[in-house]
């Protein structure tokens, strides 16, 4: 009996739920190793020759850990923050990361919202002061939510299932969010406004967006100082957002009435942290997924997003890629061929350092996500310079470092096909060189149809031959001979010019590459003005 042959390593890191684990274990294909505890050492020891990583918040997933593996493909986090994963290193590595942004979020939510009604009724301070044997009703006087101003600070899944909570407690939900459409918010019944309104109006603040360098103190002294007094402050997304130390000034003033946090900007907070000193700030160690519930759906959710992305190469929940549903994702499947395609002919025909990239859209395309096909196209411009070890992660980050600028126009203008996208680069030097290309018939075969404004209509297949010349008599039979002295065999043949003895073009797809003789030979010609040999 042969042994068995397996196919893909998996590290499971973290503990999550035995039912993700289960379904893991029961794939043929996987081996998975449970690693719960393990140090760092041993982690980066088990990763030789794994192919993913699931974790949680404990095991950090540091440089050194994610260059162990020569065949890693996935992270995977069970949860939404990824502080403990090095994003930048895994993208220039080509490697996804993936989190499980819906499998928490009314856990979430409600955990906000006992905060929200912990900071209008102290309830944890009339707890302590119970079991201390005192009977202090007045000292504990809280406040009713109905009619409050509650101001959300980011509405995405979180915020969002907090609105409603809030409108079900008749209050008046005040919503900050950039990305936030009128008929999104007309829908959950809640005020766009801008954040400085937020910070004047709301009785009630909860923070629900990622921290960056936009988000990083977000609520600090001087937007605290914008605030009205007896402001009620919560914070259960991510540590950092809230300055700790302007927040117990303000709470110790009474500027700010109550607080409550679940994150904070070291965990676990440290014993002798100054929050812990302040009875207005109610403290929860990170609870927001901790629920039997949530635990479950996220460990699902992120084994069903490794197996798809390990055994399907379908990406969900990236957060160094775009995501697509599988219905964009089959519309936009032909059009990642061409443009990966373009992307190639555009780099050997330019053949030097470019400074800016330029992709235009025409057709249905304009009204898709996009952002896939940008990055096959980047990736294609990339495969001969950066070889195999370029994919659809990494592309935007090697085009950054080569000093690129990618620059996207979806146009809505008049052209002669229902789909059409034009590649174009710009060198250094200010020279330009561009490609157009389309598809064509119902299997979708992808052309080329334009070559440096030369319009022409050709296969995007095997060895293809680009010749810019004269447009005089004898070229297309001396180009035959020579390459059948050669025995270069021609496949097929396009011939284009705009008017009669201006340049021309033609592109002959070859059976087999040319060898550089026969192309030194070619350029050799008076009458050929470029020639650029394409492999794709």
């Amino acid at each position: 009996m042969s042994a068995l042959i397996i196919d893909m390593k998996i590290i499971v890191a973290d503990k999550i739920a035995e039912a993700g684990v289960t379904a893991l274990k029961n794939e043929k294909d996987f081996e998975v190793i449970e690693a719960y505890g393990s140090t760092q050492d041993k982690i980066k020891e088990l990763m030789l020759n794994a192919h993913a990583i699931i974790v949680r918040s404990e095991t950090k997933v540091t440089s050194d850990i994610i260059s162990s593996s020569a065949n890693l493909i996935a992270i995977g986090r069970a949860g939404v923050g990824v502080d403990n994963v090095d994003v930048d290193a895994a993208t220039e590595r080509g490697i996804v990361v993936m989190n499980t942004p819906g499998g928490n979020t009314i856990a979430t939510a409600e955990l906000t919202f006992t905060h929200i009604l912990c900071a209008a009724r102290p309830i944890a301070q009339a707890y302590t002061s119970m079991k201390e044997g005192k009977w202090d009703r007045k000292l504990f006087a809280g406040s009713e939510l109905y009619t409050k101003v509650l101001g959300i600070l980011g509405l995405g899944r979180i915020g969002s299932e907090i609105a409603k909570r809030a409108r079900a407690f008749g209050m008046r939900v005040l919503a900050y969010d950039p990305y936030l459409t009128s008929d999104r918010a007309k829908a959950l019944e809640v005020e766009q406004v801008e954040l400085d309104k937020i910070f004047s109006k709301s009785d009630y603040i909860t923070i629900h967006m990622p921290k960056n360098d936009q988000t990083l103190n977000l609520i600090n002294a001087e937007s605290i100082s914008k605030m009205k007094d007896g402001v009620r402050i919560i914070n259960c997304a991510r540590g950092g957002l809230v300055n700790e130390s302007d927040l117990i000034d303000a709470v110790k003033s009474g500027k700010v009435a109550a607080a409550g946090l679940d994150v904070y900007d070291e965990e676990p907070l440290s014993k002798e942290s100054k929050l812990r000193d302040v009875s207005g700030i109610v403290l929860s160690p990170h609870l927001g997924a901790s629920t039997k519930e949530a635990q479950v759906s996220v460990g699902l959710e992120i084994v069903e997003t490794i197996k798809l992305a390990l055994k399907s190469n379908m990406i969900k929940n990236a957060v160094n890629m775009p995501s697509v549903d599988s219905n964009t994702l089959k519309v936009l499947r032909p059009y990642i061929n061409l443009g990966e395609k373009l992307g190639s002919v555009l780099q050997q025909i330019s053949n030097t350092q470019i400074e800016k990239l330029q992709i235009t859209y025409w057709g249905k395309i304009v009204d898709l996500d996009a952002m896939p096909l940008t990055r096959s196209i980047q990736r294609g411009y990339l495969k001969r310079i950066s070889g195999d070890d370029v994919n659809d992660i990494n592309a935007p980050h090697l085009m950054k470092r080569l000093g690129v600028s990618v620059d996207i126009i979806k146009s809505n203008t008049e052209i002669d096909y229902n789909e059409l996208i034009r590649v174009e680069s710009t060198t250094k030097k200010g020279e330009s060189f561009c490609v157009e290309g389309t598809l064509i018939g119902k299997n979708n075969r992808p052309r080329i149809v334009c070559v440096n404004g030369r319009d022409i209509d050709s296969s995007l297949e095997g060895h293809l031959l680009i010749l810019e010349n004269q447009d005089i008599p004898g070229i297309v039979g001396m180009v035959g001979t020579m390459l059948g002295e050669f025995n270069v065999n021609i496949a097929n043949m396009s011939l284009s010019r705009n008017t009669v003895g201006d340049n021309a073009i033609t592109i002959l797809q070859l059976d087999s590459i040319l060898e550089k003789n026969v192309m030194d030979k070619l350029i050799e010609h008076d009458a050929i003005n470029k020639a650029y040999l394409v492999v794709l």
